[in-house]
């Protein structure tokens, strides 16, 4: 049995108006054309579907299960025709992010994006979070993911809480009265800089064993038990364990990532990728506010 959609929303339209004359209007269709689609659909499912009195009009059980079944469907051809209708919005997103922010929930994300907009094009820079502020200023950006330590005074919507923390691998071990060895990213890395200042403040013994610009190449370093770094607690892994207070390490700030917007006019594609990603990254049960 393969019923035509059409009969199925003419039976749910009279079914929710409680008339033929009533559905016609919602449809766009003469009282006749509507009565004759649900002698079809009647035909075709051989069965009694509605009972019509001069007064009123009820479905049967069989229309009730019916009911049921023709919402479902329309809905599910309303979903399917959406998630394939051309969308009219078009053009470039250039979006930066630091590799600590990617993770798993952005590709999934862009991916999610595309889907939706796939006549818009998605230019996509990872790099560290003092490049992409430049390059938000010089406007080579869109919009770009920053980490702030101001809680958000430096403008920007808030995304997510980062938490720092002293990280070293399972086995770390340091030797009484040895400098503290530290894996960092190079100048100017908002990890590093946090990291120095809370050193500073300390009398203890340090340099700097590792550098890398790729957090994956700390990691490599960490887990290798050559270095200590200051990484996010989210970011703890299998074989790291957090430093609290061991071999005197200060406890680090939080910050926040910042979702930042270049100064020229957002386009209608980055105001979309841009509340796609704010809504991703909010609380659940909580609303995201436009941006």
């Amino acid at each position: 049995m393969d019923i035509d959609p059409v009969l199925l929303r003419a039976f749910v339209a009279v079914s929710e108006t409680g008339g033929f004359t009533r559905a016609a209007r919602r449809l766009n269709l003469t009282q006749p054309a509507v009565s004759h689609q649900i002698r079809r659909l009647e035909e075709q499912v051989g069965r009694a579907l509605m009972r019509r009195t001069t007064r009123r009009l009820t479905l049967t059980d069989d229309g009730e299960e019916l009911l049921l079944h023709a919402r479902e469907i329309l809905a599910s051809l309303d979903a399917l025709a959406q998630r394939f209708r051309p969308s009219p919005v078009t053009g470039v997103v250039r979006f930066g992010a630091p590799e600590a922010f990617m993770g798993e929930r952005l590709p999934a994300l862009l991916c999610q994006f595309s889907r939706a907009f796939p006549s818009v094009r998605l230019d996509v820079h990872v790099s560290s979070y003092l490049d992409l502020s430049t390059m938000i200023a010089a406007e080579e950006l869109d919009l770009a993911v920053v980490l702030s330590t101001a809680g958000g005074e430096n403008g920007g919507t808030p995304l997510r809480r980062a938490d720092f923390a002293w990280v070293a691998a399972d086995n770390f071990l340091l030797s009484e009265g040895a400098s503290l060895p530290l894996a960092f990213h190079p100048p100017n890395c908002i990890n590093r800089l946090v990291g120095v200042a809370a050193l500073d403040a300390t009398s203890i013994d340090w340099h700097i064993a590792f550098t890398s610009p790729s957090e994956q190449g700390l990691r490599a370093a960490v887990r290798s038990g050559l270095a200590v770094a200051v990484l996010m607690r989210s970011h703890l892994e299998p074989g790291l364990r957090l430093l609290d207070g061991d071999y005197g390490l200060p406890p680090l700030p939080s910050a926040d990532f910042m979702l930042i917007h270049s100064g020229g006019a957002a386009s209608q594609a980055v105001r979309a990728f841009s509340q796609m990603l704010v809504a991703a990254e909010a609380p659940a049960g909580s609303e995201a506010s436009d941006v």
